[in-house]
Parts: structure tokens; C-alpha cells; sequence
């Protein structure tokens, strides 16, 4: 959905949209099960710098919720990913601070995204703020043991019949060290 200040100049745009499967790319380790509802509106905001200058910012504020596939981050098996949010974001033309050289922005400023000449996506907005929502790191369970290295079983399924890792023989010079301290 391209949302663009000529919208909304004379109201808000409220939106309902529902977002499909596959639409949206993600990540390579993350999978939308279902739809992904997204609930809220668009609003213009007239930002003046001077008698006759002013620039068009899009505000978005939204509600969405869905169900995701994240793996695993150590034996790569699908996890069940619920994700619920809310954003409120300020989007400002990019033409609007794209001044030659460097400048020093406020903090408020950092809070700022920017659209293109043709609009904004809602998509964009909404990938954007689901991948911030996700956890760095997902585990199956807490107290997963991941693939073995050597031939790549999953351990939460079973042993694997690999030999256990034998000693690096560079470390022998340091094997009696340890009883040498305690002496």
C-alpha cells in the first residue's frame, strides 16, 4: 500500500490491511506462517521552516500481529515465533534534509525515516518494524545441544557416533601447568 502526502491532506487514512505470506521478504532464517494484520492511519504533518517553505511528513501509527518460523540458532529446527506490535514513526521526504556536506542532527532527528519521490510502503514500514520486534537470538529450549560438528546430528534427537574430539597436540605443552600452580 503506497501512502503519499497528496492523501492525505484532507484526512487521515485509515488502514486495515493484511498482509500475505511471501509478500514481505524477511530473512533467510524467518518464515511468516499466516497473515500478518496491520491496523492503523496515516496522517500529513506540515512541518514549516519558514514564511514559504514547509515540508510533508508522514506520520504512521499501527498495530500488527503474527506468526513466524525463526530457527533455531543452534540446531536450525523451526521455533514458533508469535509477534505482536505497535509503532508510531515520523517519515520525512528525503529531499527535505538532503543538503550537501556534513551536519550535526538533533536527537529528535534520529527518530526521523525518510520516503522516496513516489511515497511510502506500508510493507517496508511493517518489514521493518516486525524485524526489529524479533529476539536475536532464538532457541528451541533453553537448554538446547545443537548439531555436532563433525557430522551435523541433532543432539535433542540423539547421540551421534562420533569418536570424542581428540586433543589438539599443541596444548600438551601446557597439560602439566595446571598441577606445577597448585604445588
Amino acid at each position: 500500500m503506497l501512502i503519499t502526502p497528496i492523501q492525505l491532506v484532507d484526512e487521515p487514512l485509515l488502514f486495515d490491511e493484511a498482509i500475505a505470506p511471501g509478500v514481505l521478504e524477511f530473512a533467510a532464517d524467518l518464515r511468516q506462517v499466516g497473515p500478518l494484520p496491520v491496523k492503523g492511519q496515516a496522517d500529513l504533518v506540515v512541518e514549516h521552516r519558514g514564511s514559504h517553505d514547509h515540508v510533508d511528513d508522514i506520520r504512521i501509527r499501527a498495530d500488527y500481529t503474527g506468526e513466524f518460523e525463526v530457527l533455531c540458532a543452534r540446531c536450525v529446527d523451526p521455533v514458533s515465533v508469535p509477534v505482536v506490535g505497535r509503532f508510531d514513526l515520523l517519515f520525512r521526504p528525503e529531499s527535505a534534509d538532503a543538503e550537501s556536506g556534513e551536519r550535526s542532527i538533533t536527537e529528535d532527528e534520529t527518530e526521523i525515516g525518510y520516503y522516496g519521490e513516489s511515497g511510502l510502503l506500508l510493507e517496508d514500514v511493517v518489514r521493518e518494524q516486525v524485524l526489529l520486534s524479533l529476539p536475536n537470538r532464538t532457541l528451541c529450549k533453553p537448554d538446547c545441544k545443537g548439531l555436532c560438528p563433525r557430522c551435523g546430528q541433532n543432539l535433542n534427537v540423539g547421540k551421534c557416533n562420533c569418536d570424542e574430539a581428540a586433543a589438539d597436540p599443541r596444548w600438551n605443552a601446557l597439560a602439566g601447568l595446571a598441577d606445577k600452580l597448585a604445588q
